[in-house]
């Protein structure tokens, strides 16, 4: 940015102002340009006019603040006007097809936002008394029935606040049903390379070793491989299905019925539920625990460190150790289980995970979600979602290089490798292209067992004409990259900020403010 005698103007980077030049501004017709919140206010005024303070009356004692806090002081236009221009610069599922892969980005109907918002469910307080809360915890015990017969399970663990946090609950009852049988020697969990890569992170939190099972050069669990690790050794293993790869892994029964022979215990990653819901019950495959993602499969909002949900469901196994609180039907009451009791069903709990029983606003849109779908519903949902996937695979197939093609029908997602590009082209030249196409890129270079991996999940939410739409512009850039289009090297030109050094980020992030840092490369 540069500082000239007419006050603050962004210099635009060479190519991507119009024929006659950067802009003044450095708007872009209705693309406004915005600095950062420092370089619009004055640290040495405040937004608002306040009278001076009788300091000496202050109730705050030693805590009075000594020094400037160092914060810029805007108007409340100044404020709005900021945040909401950074707000358009986002990209989002409203604005159009976000093809991120394993992360079910779809449509959040505006019914399950309605009513979630309801007096009674938008303002419960989880301190509230229990006779003022049978709603809201007849809604908590009835998604618990649904998530437990869609899966075929025993029961289910609601307070889980995301996808990891479901894995961790899920791996600290089969750590506390080890140590119950006293084979708590048992230290490793196998995690197989298609496996989502929490897994092995939450394996290693929880105290236990982690080893990687290899996969076939279809894509799915080297079954012998892990079979031959069993042992004594062995508390359990920790399988995506679908995994990673968009594909469905046809061994897991014969892989539980193994684990199970060793006296260990099966894990199964459920963020991908979603392709099979309505079509295939985890429980029926043998599995011990699964954690939902409530996002992915019943449209809640993406967590992104907010308000996430991630029940887990057990096995009857897994079940008396489950973790509190959990709602239980008392008659025509309900009530909320929060103690060990010897004398009930839950004296092995391994405790507590969190303060309260779970996120409520995730719980009333989820239900919202699947009364409004019904059974039949959800098994469309499952339909839909692969049949779009496998859409995206085989308009595709032609142009990039689908590794896992010729290992039958995809399920969710559909994968493909930089294989084939021109020397020097890469996974990162086809996203940033993709940016100029006005999409948010694919998930790169995940999973590992593929080189340059280039991971799309369409969703069912997304009509022909939206993936049409989005199959040509991969297309086209997958072209550019083919023959070797030098252009796609400083992609994206057209957004508001140019490709960025992000291994430089990554290793060096500028996470503080700094004056004198702005006021030097201001004069440059």
């Amino acid at each position: 940015m540069t500082i000239n005698q007419s006050g603050w103007k962004p210099t635009a980077p060479a190519g991507r102002g119009d024929a006659a030049g950067a802009t003044f501004t450095g708007n872009k017709a209705l693309m406004l340009e915005e600095p950062l919140i420092f370089e619009i206010g004055d640290d040495q005024t405040t937004g608002v006019d306040f009278a001076a303070g009788d300091v000496a009356g202050s109730r705050l004692g030693g805590l009075t603040r000594k020094n400037p806090i160092g914060l810029p002081g805007l108007s409340e236009p100044e404020t709005v006007r900021h945040y909401t221009r950074l707000s358009r610069q986002n990209y989002a599922i409203d604005l159009g097809l976000f093809p991120l892969g394993s992360c079910t980005m779809k449509h959040n109907p505006r019914l399950n936002e309605k009513m979630a918002r309801l007096p009674g469910f938008a303002d419960v307080h989880p301190l509230q008394p229990i006779d003022t809360v049978q709603g809201a915890l007849e809604v908590i015990h009835q998604l618990a029935h649904w998530l437990v017969t869609l899966t075929g399970m025993h029961s289910v663990a609601m307070s889980p606040k995301a996808g990891a946090h479901g894995e961790l609950c899920g791996i600290l009852a089969i750590k506390a049903a080890l140590k119950k049988r006293g084979e708590g020697h048992r230290k490793v969990i196998l995690v197989p390379e298609s496996a989502h890569g929490t897994n092995p992170a939450t394996a290693a939190f929880a105290g236990f070793s982690v080893e990687d099972i290899p996969a076939t050069a279809e894509g799915r669990v080297d079954t012998a491989a892990l079979t031959a690790r069993l042992g004594p050794d062995v508390a359990g293993v920790m399988i995506t299905n679908p995994n990673t790869c968009g594909l469905f892994e046809r061994d897991l029964k014969a892989i539980s019925d193994a684990v199970h022979a060793a006296g260990g215990y099966v894990y199964c990653d459920g963020a991908n539920f979603n392709a099979i819901v309505g079509r295939v019950r985890p429980g029926d495959l043998g599995v011990d625990a699964m954690h939902i993602n409530l996002h992915k499969t019943f449209s809640t909002p993406h967590g992104g460190g907010g308000p996430g949900s991630g029940p887990v469901v057990f096995s009857e196994a897994l079940t008396p150790f489950a973790p509190l609180p959990f709602v239980e039907r008392d008659g025509d009451q309900f009530r909320l289980v929060e103690e060990e009791n010897a004398d009930e069903h839950h004296a092995d709990s391994f405790g507590r995970m969190v303060a309260f029983h779970g996120q409520m606003g995730m719980f009333t849109r989820a239900l919202t979600y699947i009364l409004s779908h019904g059974a039949d519903g959800l098994r469309q949902v499952a339909e839909d979602a692969v049949l779009n996937a496998n859409y995206v695979l085989r308009r595709l197939e032609d142009t990039l290089d689908a590794p896992f093609a010729g290992s039958g029908p995809c399920m969710h997602e559909a994968i493909f490798s930089d294989r084939g590009m021109a020397p020097g082209f890469s996974t990162i030249d086809i996203a940033k292209a993709l940016i100029d196409e006005g999409y948010h890129p694919m998930t790169m270079y995940f999973p590992l067992v593929v080189h340059g991996a280039m991971l799309v999940e369409p969703t069912e939410t997304e009509s022909k004409a939206a993936l049409d739409q989005f199959i040509g512009a991969l297309r086209s850039v997958a072209e550019r990259a083919k023959a070797g289009d030098e252009s796609l090297k400083t992609a994206p030109h057209f957004a508001p900020r140019a490709r960025l050094d992000e291994t430089l980020a990554a290793r060096k992030p500028v996470l503080v403010w700094k004056p004198k840092l702005a006021e030097a490369q201001a004069a440059e």
